[in-house]
């Protein structure tokens, strides 16, 4: 629920935390309820605002990592040792349920997970629009969640497109579509109901940064900057991804103070270092804004930080001839 007794949005996420990765595991309905089977295997497609990498997926699936302590005989009290539960709704902090000490025999109710918005978010992660979605198409995009839920893509990708041609406006349904585009290797039609969905309900954050993720991808730094800084603007809090890879394309761009700019904003969003590259995307502007001794400080953070890169050679390789550069210049002072 809504800290203030508003209505909450209908399919917000509901996000397991285990060990301190993230996996989504089911949705709610209209009325903020939600239920999942620990350990099922879903299809839900990670949120950017999961990820800490820079690809569209995140890092981490399944448990998450979570350690076994010992004790008792029901095998899902040990995988819930470490584990919370939160919602996630970008433009919102989550209150966090513990699972500690929960087993499969106790009552599943686990309360009520309260939802406090942040100030200064112009975004939104679901859409108005959605709310005045007739009720043909709303059944048609709940039924594509939970064809997701149970891996099945294409029944999902047939379920949004059912939704979009019912209700045209129905920005949430679009920008799952073109999700499942991705999934299935079809940019170009996957950019087509991204753009929908953008042009449906400007204010929902979600289209701009798969956009500028997909540009990225495709090398178009130009169009890839651009929806990103929008994604930024309306939501400065949510979307680390966002930042980051918006620091790549203007580091190709050859804009260093915007590039310095966003990957800094990523850093501040990942303390636990989910994703240490951006340290080396940090340590490679500076270089070209000649700060030698930051941009060494920052590729070491990314070597004791990424123990097993593969590309961990050659970042080794550029620190080191960074240092010697360093040293020879102090001892020509």
């Amino acid at each position: 629920m809504m800290d203030d007794g508003t209505p909450i949005p209908p399919n917000v996420t509901i996000q397991r935390v285990c060990s301190g990765n993230v996996h989504a595991v089911a949705y709610t309905d209209s009325k903020g309820r939600f239920s999942f089977q620990w350990g099922q295997n879903n299809g839900m497609f990670m949120d950017a605002s999961e990820s800490g990498m820079g690809g569209r997926g995140g890092p981490n699936s399944g448990f998450g990592g979570a350690q076994s302590m010992g004790g008792g005989s029901d095998p899902f009290s040990n995988q819930m040792m470490n584990c919370e539960l939160q919602a996630n709704l970008a433009g919102y902090r989550s209150d966090m349920v513990n699972l500690f000490n929960r087993n499969s025999f106790d009552n599943p109710d686990v309360g009520t997970i309260v939802l406090h918005r942040l100030a200064n978010v112009e975004g939104s992660s679901i859409s108005a629009t959605s709310l005045l979605a007739p009720k043909e198409a709303r059944k048609a995009y709940e039924h594509g969640l939970q064809s997701l839920l149970k891996n099945k893509t294409d029944d999902a990708g047939k379920d949004f497109e059912k939704a979009v041609a019912a209700y045209p406006k129905y920005a949430d349904a679009w920008l799952n579509l073109g999700k499942v585009r991705l999934a299935q290797k079809s940019p170009d039609a996957a950019r087509e109901a991204l753009l929908k969905a953008a042009e449906a309900d400007p204010k929902l954050v979600g289209p701009y940064v798969e956009l500028g993720l997909l540009s990225a991808q495709q090398g178009n730094w130009d169009e890839s900057s651009k929806y990103l800084d929008r994604a930024t603007k309306l939501d400065p809090f949510d979307y680390p991804q966002a930042w980051y890879v918006s620091a790549v394309a203007n580091y190709n761009l050859k804009n260093y103070d915007a590039a310095e700019k966003s990957v800094r904003e990523a850093m501040k969003l990942d303390p636990k270092h989910r994703n240490p590259r951006a340290q080396y995307v940090l340590g490679l502007v500076l270089v070209e804004k000649q700060d030698y001794k930051g941009a060494a400080a920052q590729l070491k953070n990314y070597v004791d930080l990424s123990p097993n890169a593969p590309d961990l050679p050659a970042v080794k390789d550029q620190l080191g001839r960074l240092q010697k550069f360093l040293q020879e210049s102090e001892a020509e002072k």
